[in-house]
């Protein structure tokens, strides 16, 4: 069944993620499917498809009929379509919250910057990759209480991050905290979802939502490192700034928690006949 290219990316630009639109598009066209058929209908892969019907029924786009084997039925366009728009307003408000608390914890480092000639010495600029994998490598290792991150897609550090699992393990049982927020794409990635299993084994606690306004670490409340991608050359070229500064860090913390409050809580795993990730190839060592 050929599904439209048009109206699939209409409805991720409305929220929804590649692997969703699909399955919704699919399910329009008949009055209802197993989740083994709209896998194969939509070209979604069977292991995927559990979680993807479950997003659009808690986002009331799909209903499910239990039955022997449940089925799934697609709510009416122009309702859905409302449901989405509401969504998409809702993520718009949270971004404008976000904005407010990060301009305003901004304006006046940039302010105080203007008016010294010498380089600050509490800010870093960061262009290579590598270096900016270091140095959040770095973070990570000197957290001592707490670790609050903004994790949207490109990654410089490895995916596995082993780094990071082991800081998180050693930050729980020193009574600290580990908290993540990833974007929605992440769900599509089995990479990603793999991550977000093995740091929630450690002892992250993790929540997705539609986007975020920037790729953000703080640590303890003083280090802060986010990037800032180059506007003319968008992703292809990233500038990430290192910042130890108390005051700028709990500024953005408060950007962090309005957008933690408002973001969903990660998947849950799923039973066995319903996969929710690759299993972990090694354990890491504490």
């Amino acid at each position: 069944m050929e599904l439209d290219d048009g109206a699939v990316n209409d409805l991720v630009a409305m929220g929804l993620s590649r692997y969703e639109a699909r399955v919704y598009l699919t399910l329009v066209r008949r009055e209802s499917f197993t989740a083994a058929e709209v896998a194969r209908a939509a070209d979604v892969p069977r292991q995927r498809v559990y979680d993807v019907l479950d997003a659009l029924v808690r986002r009331r786009l799909t209903v499910l009929r239990p039955g022997r084997v449940a089925a799934f039925s697609a709510v009416a366009p122009e309702l859905a379509l409302a449901r989405l728009m509401a969504l998409q307003r809702e993520s718009l408000e949270r971004l404008n919250q976000a904005s407010t608390v990060l301009a305003a914890a901004l304006a006046p480092i940039w302010s105080d910057g203007q008016t010294h000639t010498d380089p600050l010495d509490y800010i870093e600029v960061l262009r290579d990759p590598k270096a900016i994998a270091g140095r959040f490598a770095s973070i990570q290792r000197q957290a001592t209480h707490e670790l609050l991150s903004f994790c949207k897609p490109p990654f410089v550090a490895p995916t596995a991050n082993n780094e990071g699992i082991r800081a998180v393990r050693r930050l729980r049982r020193a009574g600290g905290t580990a908290r993540a927020v990833y974007t929605h794409d992440g769900l599509d990635d089995t990479e990603v979802l793999e991550n977000v299993r093995r740091f929630g084994e450690a002892g992250e606690e993790s929540r997705f939502t539609p986007v975020l306004p920037l790729k953000l670490v703080i640590a303890d409340a003083s280090q802060v490192l986010c990037d800032m991608p180059d506007p003319v050359a968008g992703t292809r070229a990233t500038t990430a700034l290192y910042i130890e500064h108390p005051a700028l860090a709990a500024c953005l913390k408060l950007a962090f928690e309005t957008v933690w409050d408002r973001a969903e809580t990660a998947p849950g795993p799923r039973p066995p006949e319903v996969p929710y990730g690759r299993s972990s190839s090694e354990p890491v060592p504490d």
